[in-house]
């Protein structure tokens, strides 16, 4: 069973295991990575721009599951329109009345991915607003960025008000929590296994598809054209500091998506986070899991939960 473990961790390294036999999944990774590395070096343009492309698409199960998933009959679904894409939403309560939650999902997941929470945050008398962003679920759009997720977390977020609560999944924490830069704020923030930095990401991804190193350079030159952002922009240990509301980080261990470091740092530069570290949930069971659930409602409680990490800005990241 996972253990949930309410203090902070020493870092440790999670072994990635060597595959017993090739399997189709691996085979078809492998010729992505050898088109990726031949083509760097003979067709540099066309690599770059079918990477960027790749980049910037979620994968076609974040709409798949979305049609899938069960509908609850007391939600109700919605649509907004921004940036001239539409936005799918779903909301239970009414936010205009009562105090709500924005539910902001991960990339390629929607938000009813969140559902599970639903029933808990009812009963502590939040409305429950959930949406996809462009290219995810049942929203418009083929593209999008974490520039995109900021944007329109934030002009939904405009658009029902200060929100008492939001609660984010991996790229969803990391766009709440630059959108706090902006005029919409939530007066508390619930962090799953947020992303902290999108230059570490943007060097996972173009590792993971052996894009040449003669290219990365203009990989970043790309981002910053087409979103207006450099990556280094969209690094949270930048904005951290300027958070004054209560926050809760959890973050598991055994995340191979988005290291624990990475959810340790938001805990140790924001100054009013705490952060409970769990073990065997990796990066997406920890959307649903009970005990997580579990320990954000005691959080929202008012319960002392999880553990303020003190650390020095001058220190490396993950000590």
């Amino acid at each position: 069973m996972p253990n949930l473990r309410s203090h902070a961790m020493p870092r440790r390294s999670v072994a990635t295991p060597a595959p017993s036999a090739a399997t189709p999944g691996r085979l078809k990774l492998g010729a992505v990575r050898a088109g990726f590395a031949l083509g760097s070096r003979l067709l540099p343009s066309r690599t770059l721009k079918h990477a960027a492309q790749l980049f910037a698409t979620p994968f076609p199960s974040s709409r798949t599951r979305a049609l899938a998933a069960a509908m609850d009959p007391a939600m109700r679904r919605g649509e907004i329109i921004i940036r001239g894409k539409r936005i799918a939403t779903y909301t239970w309560g009414d936010p205009v009345r009562q105090p709500y939650a924005l539910m902001a999902h991960g990339w390629s997941s929607f938000g009813l991915r969140f559902q599970p929470w639903v029933s808990h945050l009812r009963a502590l008398g939040y409305a429950v607003v959930a949406f996809d962003q462009p290219g995810h679920g049942l929203s418009g759009g083929r593209y999008c960025t974490l520039p995109d997720f900021v944007d329109t977390t934030n002009e939904l977020g405009r658009c029902f008000g200060r929100a008492a609560l939001a609660i984010g999944h991996s790229l969803g924490g990391a766009a709440l929590v630059l959108a706090q830069d902006q005029a919409w704020q939530a007066q508390k923030l619930i962090l799953l296994a947020p992303a902290a930095d999108m230059v570490a990401a943007t060097d996972r991804f173009l590792h993971m598809v052996r894009l040449g190193h003669n290219l990365r350079a203009r990989f970043y030159d790309w981002h910053e054209r087409h979103t207006g952002t450099h990556p280094q922009d969209l690094q949270v240990h930048r904005h951290l500091p300027a958070l004054g509301q209560p926050g809760l980080i959890v973050h598991d261990l055994d995340d191979r998506d988005v290291p624990w470091e990475e959810g340790e740092r938001y805990a140790r530069y924001w100054p009013g986070a705490r952060l409970v570290t769990t073990q065997g949930l990796g990066h997406h069971r920890i959307v649903d899991a009970p005990q997580v659930i579990e320990a954000s409602m005691a959080f929202l409680r008012g319960e002392d939960v999880g553990n303020r990490v003190i650390g020095s800005p001058n220190l490396p990241y993950g000590l």
